[in-house]
């Protein structure tokens, strides 16, 4: 019920597109730190949004890689959830591979036993299902998954609840599961309507208390698959689950609320939200009040083509707006909005 509550209340409130769009590359920089905090990334809050940016630390390159992988997958599940229909075995296996490996072809499940160990003792903490039964027990999950996000016979967070449990379970890949796995849940949630805007993460409840996460998940008698999580009760874990969902639903309600009611008289922190090649703009555009894509390119250092990709892309967005529509002399000029806040 706090989370049905939460979520009408904020799917309500009304946001421009500037200060959406800021409220959601907010929760995907946290989103994206936290998930890979949890897998033992050393870069801090700040250092991940310079990385996502393109700024380079030496000594930390897995780290850089590892954080662009995930933001690129999560820019991917934001695209798939506007995609009707079921979500096909291979589009998690596309997922895996963005977030893995930064590559968009699918990557094939194990093909070997792995274990997961404790950090510490180096002691086995789970034993998965054997290899040659991990492609039955894929197919099974995203058929029940499927069939319940159709049917709606279930409440939306208890299928994405069991389908983190089911694929921490499975652990269809030797590394990059658990990545993967809040993936998943990410865009089951947003494809059934408890996307929130895109403005919450769930990951940050997760990295806050590791322990009880990972206790979460240990359920069962024993530390096989086969003997202990293949038919275990499961009420502990979507316990866990829902509970960091009305969490973290209503943590960003406060914040949603707070940015609603500014709305356009402090747009001030919005500024501080624009990538790289956007704040470079905005000293041509304080200087001179219009621009041509020529100038802009030239001030960039990109071809006219790919600024004009990049126009139309920042005019949906709400950082610019059109202001001489002709093609020999199209220009642009800064959303009131930006203006306002500058």
């Amino acid at each position: 019920m706090q989370i049905e509550a939460v979520r009408q209340s904020v799917m309500g409130l009304p946001f421009d597109v500037v200060m959406l769009r800021s409220l959601r590359q907010t929760a995907k920089l946290l989103t994206t730190h936290f998930s890979t905090q949890i897998e033992g990334n050393r870069l801090s809050q700040a250092q991940v949004a310079e990385a996502v940016a393109g700024a380079r630390f030496p000594g930390r390159e897995r780290d850089e890689v590892e954080v662009r992988n995930y933001y690129q997958a999560l820019e991917e599940v934001e695209r798939l959830a506007d995609v009707a229909g079921a979500i096909p075995e291979s589009t998690v296996q596309k997922i895996h591979g963005l977030a893995f490996h930064g590559k968009s072809s699918s990557t094939p499940y194990r093909d070997g036993q792995n274990v997961i160990r404790d950090g510490g003792s180096g002691g086995i903490v789970y034993m998965p299902p054997e290899a040659p039964d991990v492609p039955e027990l894929m197919a099974d999950l995203m058929a029940w998954m499927n069939e319940n996000l159709e049917t709606r016979d279930l409440p939306s967070p208890i299928i994405a609840g069991l389908a983190h449990y089911q694929f921490a379970t499975v652990h269809p890949y030797f590394d990059g599961n658990g990545r993967t796995a809040r993936l998943l849940t990410t865009l089951i949630l947003h494809k059934s309507g408890y996307g929130l805007k895109g403005i919450y993460s769930l990951e940050e409840h997760y990295a806050r208390n590791l322990g009880a996460y990972y206790d979460a998940l240990a359920v069962g008698d024993s530390q096989n698959y086969y003997m202990g999580r293949m038919e275990a009760d499961v009420t502990g874990f979507l316990g866990y689950f829902c509970q960091g969902m009305a969490e973290a639903f209503t943590a960003v309600q406060v914040q949603a609320l707070d940015a609603a009611n500014r709305g356009a008289k402090d747009l001030s922190f919005l500024l501080r939200q624009l990538d790289p090649r956007q704040r470079r703009v905005l000293e041509l555009f304080k200087g001179q009040g219009t621009a041509t894509t020529v100038e802009l390119a030239n001030h960039l250092g990109l071809s006219p083509r790919t600024v004009v990709t990049l126009c139309r892309a920042w005019v949906e967005e709400g950082f610019l707006t059109l202001h001489d529509p002709s093609r020999k002399n199209r220009s642009f000029r800064l959303a009131a909005a930006i203006e306002e806040g500058l």
